[in-house]
């Protein structure tokens, strides 16, 4: 089910694994993050193939992980509207209804950026850049998410 919100993805999710998903056209990124909400960290960086097959490695995933939520990156254009992008992004999103959990969508505009400057800063080689950024981006948006659902948690 797909949550307009932090709040009503708190309330269906209140703790345990989530994994981040940076949804590309010929990639998806993943990043988990511990049962505390802590931290997020890259795990892996998926081809694209057909949805099925995306479908079931996803599923495997999500059970190898015991993850109970899924943060899935929304490419926003810069001024908040909805772009082709976010739409095929939206449909992607709906489509996982079979993996049975909460779908919180998250504005992941300037994540991948982020993530390719601090790579740049820290000197990784554009080959390994190109390897690792999509689930460094997935990172970068779980952590976001983390953060404000964590922040949301204490005004309980």
């Amino acid at each position: 089910m797909i949550l307009d919100s932090t709040a009503e993805f708190l309330a269906q999710v209140k703790s345990g694994k989530l994994a981040g998903l940076d949804v590309g056209t010929k990639t998806i990124g993943l990043a988990t993050c511990d049962a505390g909400w802590s931290f997020a960290g890259p795990s892996q960086t998926l081809k694209r193939t057909k949805f099925q097959k995306d479908l079931a490695r996803l599923e495997q995933f999500v059970a190898d992980e015991q993850i109970v939520g899924l943060v899935v990156g929304l490419p926003l254009n810069l001024d908040g509207s909805d772009s082709p992008r976010t739409q095929s992004t939206r449909a992607f999103a709906r489509n996982l209804a079979p993996l049975s959990l909460p779908i919180l969508l998250w504005d992941e505009r300037w994540s991948t950026m982020a993530v390719e400057r601090a790579m740049i800063d820290a000197d990784v080689s554009r080959a390994k850049r190109a390897e690792k950024v999509d689930a460094m981006a997935a990172a970068h948006i779980l952590q976001g998410a983390i953060d404000a659902l964590v922040n949301l948690g204490q005004d309980d």
